[in-house]
């Protein structure tokens, strides 16, 4: 049997990052996509490679549709002469933006700009990719605890991500005959860079979290990457059109 390809956006840094080291040490070979820090996708590469696993990163805005039939051809292209591949196993839907504004002061560009990298995008990306991925293969879809408890702020984001999670279940519903499975990980709040680092780096938001999750603590990046592991595992087959927070238990 083949050796089983990941392919994960946003998987330069963070989430995206610690799913990739985690799939390789389950076994798994990852392609990642960045959208500008290409020295931040080598370094991961790189990683990836010291765990004894074959990873390569390819250039992708997730917001822009336009790119995508490009991003397809050389994504085969790839999988063809670093894989020998005509084809792969996984897609992890994770490259994402973040917006902090209040729904009466959002913008139309603001809600555009997020809508095109986190519906907009994932919806045409998995389109365009799905003459690729194997049949059995899988897709996991990045969504977020917002969409299921309310922040001041996050409105647009998480309206975004409540589309994502309705998308899930009709993919795994349209994608079934060819066995393709399909699951929503929402994160909760998580240590990383993103949206500023406010989580790891404000000692105020930090407690905040860790105060209203049952584990006491907030996330970081290999609680996400590792139950990124687990949906993709053949230990999790029957999890289909499931939504699966990896939250710690927050705002129970």
């Amino acid at each position: 049997m083949s050796n089983r390809i990941a392919l994960i956006t946003g998987g330069s840094r963070g989430l995206g990052k610690s799913a990739a080291l985690h799939l390789a040490r389950a076994g798994w070979d990852v392609v990642i996509t960045y959208q500008a820090r290409a020295d931040a996708a080598d370094a991961t590469v790189a990683e990836v490679r010291a765990i004894g696993r074959k990873a390569a990163a390819l250039q992708l805005d997730a917001g822009v549709t336009a790119s995508f039939p490009a991003f397809k051809a050389g994504f085969a292209a790839l999988l063809e002469s670093e894989f020998g591949r005509q084809s792969f196993d996984a897609l992890v839907n994770n490259a994402g933006n973040s917006a902090n504004v209040p729904f009466a002061e959002t913008t139309e560009q603001q809600f555009d700009e997020l809508m095109n990298v986190h519906l907009k995008g994932v919806f045409f990306l998995t389109q365009a990719l799905l003459p690729l991925l194997a049949d059995g293969g899988s897709i996991v879809n990045v969504s977020s605890g917002l969409a299921r408890f309310s922040m001041p702020g996050k409105a647009v984001y998480a309206v975004m991500k409540g589309g994502i999670e309705v998308l899930t279940r009709y993919l795994a519903k349209e994608l079934g005959e060819r066995g393709i499975r399909v699951n929503t990980l929402a994160p909760g709040a998580i240590a990383t860079d993103f949206s500023g680092g406010v989580v790891r780096d404000n000692p105020q938001v930090n407690a905040m979290v860790a105060a209203n999750t049952a584990l006491g603590r907030v996330g970081l990046p290999d609680d996400i990457g590792g139950a990124v592991a687990v949906l993709l595992s053949d230990e999790s087959g029957w999890f289909n059109g499931q939504r699966i927070e990896a939250s710690g238990g927050m705002m129970l």
